[in-house]
């Protein structure tokens, strides 16, 4: 904060130290715990909340804060790509940005955001897609929902809120199975998955929801027993649901009892289905809270702003 005196012309600002640790070591326990302080912030006044962590779990973290955060005021995530030591560091710039999006008017209602490289996204699409470029952030199945410039936020695009998730114990929540297809894959894992303790399961199958029909008799065991949802492995773009049908299609895995993840990538999939396993066991009933979600995804994803 003190390297970066343009805040205060933006807010009152107020640090606050929650975590010290790498991005990649945080779980969804912290989250859980993270989303009540900024709740309790928010109760006490506060207009907006910037959070700051490593960029490796972002798109994680910011879509886990979406769906448990209960207040409708901003909350933004956002990090950096270059480090203080290395020359053209992005972190000032990118902690600027973002308070002047937490605190505009027009990011109320939107859910949680990240902005980097001055732009913002949706936590609900946003991805990181290189290793190390400062503009690694995307949204590729429909892009940003606005910028910033010259010191002005610009929303250009709205979307819904979600449909929230009750705060879990964080003791509470269960461990969810990531698998994704590939050429020549068998059922060995998938055949596995059920005993080794997983409450759920998510498949990142081939383009629409495509998967080899070797593993079809497997997946269509595991969903007896614990929820399976069917994502793409390409990051972007929906689940397809009516167009393929033949063995190991969309259509013939989702008619086995698979959940459509929509227009989730897989480790976001992954973050609702454990969210929701932690107050919903009941197989019929997690299966009802997740499509819920999904349907609240899109259901306001590209309306104009006036």
């Amino acid at each position: 904060m003190t390297a970066i005196p343009e805040l205060s012309d933006v807010a009152e600002v107020v640090a606050v130290t929650f975590r010290q640790i790498p991005s990649g070591d945080l779980t969804l326990s912290d989250l859980v715990e993270l989303a009540s302080a900024i709740d309790e912030s928010f109760d006490a006044g506060t207009d907006g909340v910037v959070v700051t962590q490593g960029t490796d779990t972002v798109d994680e973290t910011s879509f886990a804060l979406d769906l448990l955060v209960g207040s409708t005021r901003p909350v933004v995530v956002t990090g950096a790509m270059r480090n203080p030591t290395l020359p053209g560091a992005d972190g000032p710039a990118n902690i600027l940005a973002s308070a002047r999006v937490a605190a505009s008017s027009d990011a109320v209602g939107l859910g949680t955001l990240v902005v980097l490289n001055d732009e913002i996204h949706a936590a609900r699409f946003v991805r990181k897609t290189n290793t190390s470029s400062p503009s690694t952030f995307h949204s590729p199945t429909c892009g940003p929902l606005g910028w910033i410039v010259e010191d002005r936020v610009r929303l250009v695009f709205r979307v819904a809120p979600l449909a929230r998730i009750a705060p879990p114990t964080p003791s509470s929540i269960p461990a969810v199975a990531l698998v994704k297809c590939s050429l020549g894959d068998d059922a060995r894992f998938i055949d596995q998955i059920a005993s080794l303790g997983y409450g759920g399961a998510v498949i990142e199958a081939f383009g629409g929801g495509h998967v080899p029909a070797r593993l079809v008799p497997s997946l269509e065991s595991l969903a007896t027993r614990v929820p399976v949802v069917l994502a793409s492995r390409t990051g972007s773009g929906e689940v397809l649901s009516a167009t393929y049908g033949f063995a190991g299609s969309e259509r013939d895995v989702l008619s086995r009892g698979l959940i459509s993840s929509g227009a989730l990538d897989g480790t976001k999939a992954r973050v609702l289905l454990s969210l929701v396993l932690s107050s919903e066991p009941d197989l019929l009933g997690a299966r009802a809270t997740f499509e819920r979600a999904v349907e609240s995804i899109t259901s306001w994803n590209a309306t104009r702003n006036a």
